[in-house]
């Protein structure tokens, strides 16, 4: 504290004023964006995961928890699958290490305090009573709970996954931390004591592999979007990389996650309409021969949730180089946001 700062507190005290509440955090430094170039390697980028598991105990004689009683998932057996499917689409670019998993033996905390019990979540799932309202989760409580921005901050963890069910309340996504911006949800508000941004993904024990990856695949879609937001026109890949017939006619690419290059709405995975697309030619990235050819619902999955994102996936970049800013490994944004410039 400055000699100036100890005398204005000590006349504050003297007569019942409070000194001025601490600055904020400065932003955290970004790093220079590299030049165009062509020989930039695609990094691989490693994100440490603090998995919190919902999962409370409905019956206390057996110990039965609730995805039991339901007949829901493991999450052991979603992060195999889901760990295999991202390794395998991002070549090996993007790694996952679950630094710490915790079961959480209890229905986690709304926003405004309240708790399901077993009687009450087990009557609104099978709806013979409303769900609460507000339904949104205690974000802040988690925080708290487990020290989250102060981890994140010294690098001990890099993102956050929380396991639960339906009316648990959590986004399938939400950034935090300073500087964080849309991801499939507004920033988390009041967590710019990290200087790191980081993203926190709910999962379902009631759905499968192939959710996960919409949840996941929406991140993308957002982080993506940010990272070409300063580009305009034909410099915006991720425009053209994201159209579909439907908005673009004549000129699908790879779609989004809803829609398909042939989609006429969302979810529309198995039509079986041929539209020309482009999307092969992200194979040939960023040396694009402007090649198209006839595509269909056959072409990825048949209408086969997990199969359709796969297909998207697949079709990122992932090579060396740099163009228009942005580096030609989009997997290095999507796994750390903190690469984002802005």
């Amino acid at each position: 504290m400055s000699l100036l700062n100890a005398i204005i507190e000590f006349f504050g005290s003297l007569f019942g004023t409070k000194p001025p509440p601490p600055a904020p955090p400065p932003p955290a430094p970004q790093p220079p964006t590299p030049p165009d170039n062509t020989t930039e390697p695609a990094q691989m980028v490693t994100s440490n995961v603090l998995v919190l598991v919902y999962d409370p105990v409905v019956d206390s004689t057996t110990g039965k928890k609730l995805s039991q009683h339901m007949g829901w998932s493991r999450a052991e057996d979603l992060i195999t699958g889901y760990l295999a499917d991202l390794t395998d689409k991002s070549k090996g670019l993007a790694r996952y290490k679950i630094l710490q998993r915790e079961e959480v033996d209890e229905f986690p905390a709304l926003s405004d305090g309240f708790r399901y019990t077993v009687d009450t979540y087990l009557g609104v799932y099978r709806g013979t009573s409303s769900p609460h309202s507000p339904g949104w989760a205690d974000y802040k409580g988690i925080l708290t709970r487990f020290n989250l921005l102060q981890r994140i901050a010294n690098h001990e963890i890099d993102e956050v996954w929380i396991f639960s069910f339906p009316y648990a309340g959590f986004y399938e996504s939400i950034m935090a931390g300073q500087g964080a911006f849309w991801c499939n949800s507004s920033p988390l508000p009041d967590t710019a004591g990290s200087l790191r941004r980081f993203v926190i993904m709910g999962y379902s024990l009631e759905r499968g592999v192939g959710e996960m990856l919409e949840a996941f695949a929406h991140r993308c879609e957002s982080i993506l979007q940010k990272a070409y937001a300063s580009t305009t026109g034909d410099a915006n890949l991720y425009e053209h990389f994201s159209r579909y017939d439907k908005q673009n006619p004549g000129q699908a690419e790879c779609g989004t996650v809803h829609y398909a290059p042939n989609s006429q709405q969302d979810y529309d995975w198995n039509n079986p309409r041929f539209v020309a697309s482009k999307c092969d030619d992200w194979y040939n990235f960023p040396n694009f021969t402007g090649a198209t050819r006839q595509v269909n619902c056959n072409d990825w999955g048949n209408g086969d949730l997990r199969l359709h994102h796969l297909w998207w996936l697949d079709h990122f970049p992932r090579v060396s180089g740099r163009l228009n800013g942005v580096a030609n490994n989009w997997w290095q944004y999507v796994i750390d946001p903190n690469r984002v410039s802005g």
